[in-house]
């Protein structure tokens, strides 16, 4: 993503929407039981509770409970990354259909990493 100046809640909703995508894609052309359906359903749900518990971070009762949640987003960004080089290494998706979205998520993991250290100094 181009745009340095969009909220983390935003990149990963954004990042969530394309997930979407994603997934439809593939199970348009797949049947409901192969192995890239399969897959694909467990990179959608983690994909999406990145945002979702970068989201819920907004609502936090304190920093550590802050941290707390963009820790849970970096698990499940990290499980969403482990996902789709599932799906490009076990050829059920093409790389290249994927790449914008697996530079994403490296992208995500290095801010919410970032972050989190950060957060972490001052506390």
């Amino acid at each position: 993503m181009n745009d340095r100046n969009i909220s983390i809640q935003d990149r990963t909703k954004q990042f969530a929407l394309r997930a979407i995508k994603v997934y439809s894609f593939i199970n348009d052309s797949s049947h409901f039981n192969s192995p890239e359906a399969i897959i694909s359903k467990q990179f959608l749900r983690s994909s999406t509770s990145v945002g979702a518990n970068c989201a819920e971070a907004k609502s936090a009762q304190s920093t550590k409970d802050f941290i707390s949640k963009y820790e849970i987003a970096l698990k499940e960004a990290q499980e969403a990354k482990y996902w789709s080089e599932l799906l490009i290494e076990g050829n059920l998706i093409s790389e290249k259909k994927l790449s914008l979205i697996y530079q994403e998520i490296k992208e995500i993991i290095a801010i919410l990493t970032a972050s989190i250290n950060k957060l972490k100094v001052k506390t």
